[in-house]
């Protein structure tokens, strides 16, 4: 039809028929709830922001955290006005939660040793009984970020 009758080229590779709640339009997909039809990024587009925030959040990058934490910022406010128009809010919920432990960790083995574990964990308001707990843990970054 678009063809023949509109005189458009098609490209058959870039070109599909079928269910706009498949379809997936410069990083949007569509979803469907009571209130009607809205846009969210697509599942491709979460993993792929996931995936640098997981690269930006490495353990072995060895650079302060107010670096970590102004490139973060950089990507998350780049993203975040992209897809501003879609429905975030349960994708940024599970991100943050996620990015939280991923900080925690990151911190944890910045610490290294147990003494330093010990003085920060004071610091923070620990006892020093709980700060020596929880210092001398053999559990690995991930666990003891949660």
């Amino acid at each position: 039809f678009l063809e023949k009758r509109l005189k458009v080229k098609v490209n058959p590779d870039k070109t599909k028929v079928g269910s706009p709640l498949r379809l997936k339009f410069l990083g949007f997909s569509l979803g469907v709830d009571h209130n009607g039809a809205y846009a969210r990024p697509a599942k491709q587009s979460q993993q792929r922001v996931k995936e640098a925030l997981k690269l930006l959040t490495k353990r072995n990058r060895g650079i302060s955290l107010t670096r970590m934490f102004e490139e973060i910022h950089r990507k998350m406010r780049g993203w975040l006005q992209y897809y501003s128009i879609g429905k975030l809010t349960n994708f940024i919920q599970r991100l943050d939660k996620w990015l939280r432990v991923r900080i925690r960790q990151y911190i944890w083995k910045q610490w290294k040793k147990f003494k330093t574990k010990v003085t920060n964990l004071q610091k923070l308001g620990l006892s020093q009984r709980d700060a020596y707990v929880f210092a001398s843990t053999r559990k690995g970054y991930w666990r003891t970020a949660h």
